[in-house]
């Protein structure tokens, strides 16, 4: 049964390109954005492609180390890119590139957090 969106609650982290919950086709379209947050080599694993709930088990693990990363970067460019002979100017944009992406990517992972308890409520993951 589809319910109507009126009485769909979902998280303001929701995701725009995963459809709402219960509505026609939405797990597809959870695995298909959940694709795009892993390397491609993954994406074609069968288990994965069978178990929406485990694909985004790995995006969840994806995300976080791709937050790990960009929080190294970020605490290490002052120390490290001058090394490198790079002006103050490319510097100082590179900080806040990283900054920018650390806020990206954890906005990333709370949209997968709620795409997945939304999937394994469904029980997609047998």
């Amino acid at each position: 049964m589809i319910m109507p969106l009126t009485s769909t609650r979902i998280s303001p982290d929701w995701p725009c390109q995963v459809k709402t919950p219960g509505s026609y086709d939405w797990e597809r379209s959870a695995a298909k954005w959940l694709r795009e947050l892993i390397p491609a080599r993954y994406a074609s694993y069968p288990a994965l492609i069978r178990h929406p709930v485990l694909l985004a088990r790995h995006a969840q693990i994806q995300v976080q180390q791709e937050i790990r990363v960009a929080r190294t970067a970020l605490q290490t460019a002052r120390a490290e890119l001058p090394v490198l002979g790079l002006p103050e100017s490319v510097i100082e944009h590179t900080i806040k590139l990283y900054a920018a992406e650390v806020l990206q990517l954890q906005h990333i992972a709370r949209s997968v957090r709620a795409v997945s308890e939304a999937l394994a409520g469904r029980g997609t993951g047998r």
